[in-house]
């Protein structure tokens, strides 16, 4: 009877060993579930919230019109009001005067410097021209007549044939051949000279005058700014700078018509004198060869 109780005891620890070591593992894995369940409703809260999340970070977002209609005023008022247009529309009689002054002085500078560059040019051609078929002419009548019509070499070549033959006539008898024949060629070089300085004075005088116009201008700009501003009471910075700075582009406009007025000049006049060169070379050889040639040669009408 005693060992009864023992196998049954026995038998039931058994039996209750196993279900103890099950209660024991589903205890952890009872917790784990209610530890996901109870996490899983924040993340369904957050998966349910999302969507109208993105809804409002969507309307967050602003559309590209609405930006354009945001950037419109913004670049409106990033724009500078003063400049050469507000300048010319607010200006009066003298400063628009003093604008236009300046804008012929620097049209004419541009076209003295275009117009005496292509002048020079072509004597340079014609020089080539008289190096490579002048001195291969039979006669220099025929060679002087070789050269095209607006050469300054067929100039000087037909000013010093007439001279030889003016040298003929009763009243040169008492003067030197070689004195007269070199005082007509360099008198036919010398007016080419003057011809090749001719609108260099234009570009001196507005090399030298243009900054001062342009000064003037300026002053006369920010005399009127400033009476406007001591008129309003407003002596801010941006109701004082804008005005000065628009009467500063009068300065710039003069600098700008003077800059290219003195460097072309001083251009020009270097180019002048290599021309003049080549002309006064011509004019030496021209004279020994009329020094060599027969007393008289008769020019053709």
């Amino acid at each position: 009877m005693s060992q009864r109780p023992f196998h049954t005891t026995f038998l039931r620890g058994l039996v209750a060993a196993p279900l103890v070591a099950l209660s024991l593992l589903a205890a952890p894995l009872g917790a784990v579930a209610q530890t996901s369940a109870a996490t899983s409703p924040p993340a369904a809260a957050a998966q349910s919230a999302q969507p109208g999340g993105d809804a409002s970070a969507a309307s967050a977002v602003p559309s590209p019109a609405a930006a354009t209609a945001q950037a419109a005023p913004r670049k409106a008022s990033e724009d500078n009001p003063y400049g050469f247009k507000a300048m010319w529309e607010h200006g009066d009689m003298v400063s628009r005067g003093t604008l236009f002054i300046l804008l012929i002085m620097s049209a004419t500078s541009w076209y003295v410097i275009v117009s005496k560059l292509l002048e020079q040019r072509r004597v340079h051609r014609h020089a080539q021209l008289v190096q490579l078929d002048f001195w291969r002419q039979s006669d220099l009548r025929g060679a002087a007549k070789a050269l095209p019509d607006a050469s300054v070499f067929r100039y000087v070549a037909e000013s010093g044939l007439v001279a030889q033959q003016q040298y003929e006539g009763p009243l040169t008898q008492q003067v030197d051949r070689n004195s007269w024949l070199s005082q007509s060629i360099m008198q036919a070089i010398d007016a080419i000279g003057e011809r090749l300085q001719s609108g260099l004075a234009v570009l001196a005088t507005v090399g030298s005058t243009a900054p001062f116009v342009g000064l003037f201008g300026t002053v006369w700009g920010i005399y009127h700014a400033l009476t406007a501003i001591g008129l309003a009471g407003q002596a801010s910075i941006d109701k004082v700078a804008g005005p000065v700075g628009e009467a500063l582009i009068m300065t710039a406009i003069g600098l700008a018509a003077a800059v290219p007025a003195v460097l072309g000049y001083n251009w020009l006049v270097r180019r002048n004198k290599a021309a003049l060169d080549e002309v006064r070379d011509f004019g030496t050889h021209l004279h020994t060869a009329l020094l060599g040639g027969k007393p008289a040669i008769t020019l053709e009408a």
